[in-house]
């Protein structure tokens, strides 16, 4: 029961971090995971099966607190399967542009500038398999051509490079098998590192801390686990929040209310959520969407709301299928042949919170992202344009044919006053939530973590996922949290070495 290392999170990062921690022989290490192996599950291996996992066994599944001005409807899909999330999403594949790493530099945070993360991406992707998921559907297609007719360049996103570009999607897959984390680092499972022990189905309940705030171990639903050197949470910008504040870490003022006794008042565990907000527009098809498809999801298009900004602000994924559900209950009609373009706000500036509902660590934690609340406006402004552009490359000539009219928001809505109306019914999320554990300096008086993971006024704990995050990526994040698990590795070794 007693390790040098115990990793609490079988996720994205989770895996990749306990996996370089044995292959290097740092010390005896633990993963813990809530959820069950991946191993033999052709239902999460088997990509193209990916959207029946959501809201299924292996999906917490979580609600979100009623919204102000976004949609209360919507759920969060977070992953109960060794992986996390890499064994549970579409498997888009995307190196974070150098803009995302340049702006943590400007927030004044030291060690992360493109040049110092890209090392650990090339570390991700000599194990991670990374395919073109250029499936030839003749729609996808129309698409990418038609958005080259309205001035988005016809580019492919080789290799999760970001580009200002419309093309078709790198997927972390071979073949039609996904390459999770758990997949790329640890199948078979009878391989891995003999000083690597995983535990699935084992859900963390509390840290536990020394006199001098040192984290010891952690208490489990299969009993106490010790660790002689440190503890690494990756359960993600939900549930590592919710574990650090179950373990009396977190806003005092909370805790009190929960009868939790305070080891360290941190005001930014838990504050600062990010996500991606996600729109739809919708068109019925004037001809059948052709199936050949890799996940419904493969293409791409990048754009500027205006030609002066840095990087492009919205990002569309065009989905071979009607994307309906939130779309239809608000209303709206749908159909069996029909396509969507779901645009999302690449630097979302509305940040929300995770707290905790009650003190048993199997709740559910309580989740208000705050959609569209930012002081500016500006997400519902970046997201109100993206409608209007998705509506002229629906114009091109190339997209033409395959458009018999549209079914969401429809062509009586037209002020941006009812485009505002209509996304706060219907938008929904590209399940990238983040930032609820935040990097920062040390002035920064919601700092969390610092350059190197460790959790400020606690010894011996650091966080691998994406709640490190000090602004969200303006691409997929998947794959920059998976680089978050090599460079936690790294700082463990170098401070231990």
């Amino acid at each position: 029961m007693k390790y040098d290392f115990i990793v609490v999170g079988g996720g994205s990062a989770g895996v990749i971090t306990a996996y370089r921690l044995a292959e290097r022989k740092a010390g005896n290490v633990l993963l813990i995971e809530a959820g069950i192996s991946d191993e033999k599950r052709e239902d999460v291996l088997q990509l193209d099966q990916w959207q029946s996992l959501l809201e299924g066994e292996l999906d917490y599944d979580f609600t979100i607190t009623p919204q102000e001005q976004g949609n209360s409807n919507m759920r969060h899909s977070r992953a109960k399967v060794m992986g996390g999330c890499s064994s549970h999403n579409s498997a888009i594949a995307f190196q974070a542009p150098d803009y995302d790493f340049e702006v943590w530099t400007e927030l004044g945070l030291e060690g992360w500038t493109p040049e110092d993360v890209r090392p650990f991406y090339d570390k991700v992707f000599e194990k991670v398999n990374l395919e073109l998921s250029d499936s030839g559907n003749a729609c996808g297609k129309a698409m990418i051509d038609a958005s080259e007719e309205y001035g988005i360049p016809k580019q492919d996103f080789i290799q999760g490079e970001y580009k200002e570009a419309a093309g078709w999607f790198s997927l972390n897959k071979k073949g039609n098998t996904r390459h999770s984390s758990s997949v790329a680092y640890l199948h078979p499972y009878d391989q891995i590192p003999e000083n690597l022990t995983i535990l699935t189905e084992t859900f963390a309940y509390r840290l536990l801390f020394d006199l001098d705030k040192n984290v010891t171990g952690v208490e489990t639903s299969k009993g106490v686990f010790e660790a002689a050197k440190e503890v690494i949470l990756s359960g993600g910008a939900f549930q590592t929040p919710q574990l650090l504040m179950l373990s009396g870490i977190g806003p005092a003022e909370h805790l009190q209310e929960l009868n939790i006794p305070v080891l360290e008042d941190l005001p930014g565990v838990g504050s600062h959520l990010l996500d991606h907000p996600e729109g739809v527009i919708m068109w019925e098809s004037a001809k059948p969407v052709p199936a050949e498809t890799a996940q419904k999801y493969e293409i791409g298009i990048f754009s500027k709301t205006d030609p002066s900004l840095p990087i492009a602000d919205i990002m569309f994924h065009l989905g071979t299928e009607a994307f309906d559900m939130h779309t239809v209950p608000a209303g709206f009609p749908t159909s069996e042949e029909a396509f969507s373009l779901t645009p999302n706000v690449m630097q979302a500036k509305s940040e929300g919170t995770v707290r905790l509902q009650s003190t048993d660590p199997e709740a559910s934690p309580l989740i208000d992202p705050k959609y569209f609340t930012d002081p500016e406006g500006y997400d519902i402004k970046v997201m109100v344009e993206s409608i209007k552009i998705a509506r002229e490359i629906a114009e091109q000539p190339a997209l033409k044919p395959w458009i018999k009219r549209e079914l969401a928001p429809g062509s009586a809505i037209q002020t941006d006053e009812e485009i505002e109306e209509y996304i706060y019914k219907t938008h929904n999320t590209v399940y990238h939530p983040a930032g609820t554990c935040k990097m920062g300096s040390d002035d920064d008086i919601n700092r969390v973590t610092n350059n190197r993971l460790q959790v400020k006024g606690i010894g011996k704990l650091r966080i691998a996922d994406a709640s490190v995050f000090p602004t969200i990526t303006s691409v997929n994040p998947n794959m920059t949290v998976m680089m978050i698990g090599e460079r936690c590795a790294d700082f463990i070794i170098q401070d231990h070495s």
